[in-house]
């Protein structure tokens, strides 16, 4: 029996998995403990639908995964280092929930589309600025890609640099190697969580990977020149990349297991490299705990949908 698909992402002091029906976070507080935060998953029967289409699907799981993550993120941020004591005083100067639960959607939706136009427009400026050296269309198309993987890894070995985000990186680390015990059937134990890779075939970090080389295939069927226009292609050609960079990166983690393709995905992997750190054993914790607390709730509807 195939196992269920689960994903999950770092978070402030902790980690959220997320399956079909719900999504947990777990954080570390200021005092030691470990504090959950449960999201039950809207399912609408359109977008439902829409999830079962083709490259439209990876454009919705990208706009949910944006906005539920947002809400996990806002919940780990508030909270990993203030006293729990004073959670009520939080509660009672806090606004109505509704407001903030889409407020801070809204915002992880727009600061995905915000990032996405920086990392796909400033190599257009660079590599035009290079023109004089590189003329021809497909090299202006490779000088792009290049300047936009230098500009994705940069940025990530600039920002994995800082304390904060190091710690973000070893959560990033510990639950995929939750989600690889999980997978690999063992049990959930720090010392076997410990012993797994903390690399994983279906990462975002592998996604973004493949967004730069799908964006190189395709701008070759559009012009370069003149500028305007090639703008106007790339930000047109956003959802295009998008879609089809999500199903490479679902294909790669289907044919994970067959010797000779099992290199598709390996470009993604080496990525992973900078995106993921070791964890310790009180992160490991961390992750275990908000899986497991996933797989009870998961559990227990689909025994209340059996009866």
């Amino acid at each position: 029996m195939t196992k269920p698909a689960y994903g999950g992402q770092a978070v402030v002091e902790g980690v959220m998995f997320g399956g079909k029906r719900h999504s947990v976070t777990a954080i570390r507080r200021k005092n030691n403990r470990i504090d959950f935060f449960y999201l039950p998953k809207e399912t609408r029967p359109s977008i439902q639908k829409l999830k079962k289409i083709p490259f439209l699907r990876g454009i919705i799981a990208i706009i949910e995964s944006s906005a539920n993550g947002a809400k996990h993120l806002n919940f780990a941020s508030e909270r990993y280092d203030v006293d729990p004591e004073e959670d009520e005083k939080r509660k009672e100067a806090a606004p109505a929930k509704t407001t903030v639960v889409l407020g801070v959607a809204a915002a992880g939706v727009l600061s995905f589309l915000f990032a996405k136009f920086f990392m796909t427009l400033i190599p257009v400026f660079l590599a035009e600025l290079a023109r004089p050296f590189f003329p021809g269309d497909a090299a202006q198309i490779l000088i792009e890609g290049a300047f936009k993987l230098l500009l994705v890894l940069s940025y990530i070995y600039l920002i994995s640099l800082t304390p904060f985000i190091k710690r973000v990186f070893q959560y990033h680390g510990a639950e995929h190697k939750v989600i690889n015990t999980f997978e690999n059937g063992l049990a959930l134990t720090v010392e076997n969580v410990r012993s797994q890779s903390r690399l994983h075939y279906r990462c975002g970090s592998s996604f973004i990977l493949f967004t730069v080389i799908v964006s190189v295939l395709i701008y070759t069927l559009v012009p370069t020149d003149p500028l305007w226009l090639r703008i106007t292609d790339r930000i047109l050609l956003i959802p295009v990349v998008l879609g089809t960079a999500f199903e490479v990166l679902q294909l790669t983690n289907k044919v994970r297991h067959i010797p000779v393709l099992k290199y598709l995905g390996y470009p993604g992997l080496w990525l992973q490299l900078l995106t993921t750190k070791e964890p310790d054993d009180k992160q490991i914790e961390v992750a275990i705990s908000s899986f497991q607390a996933l797989l009870e709730l998961e559990s227990g509807d689909t025994a209340s949908a059996a009866r």
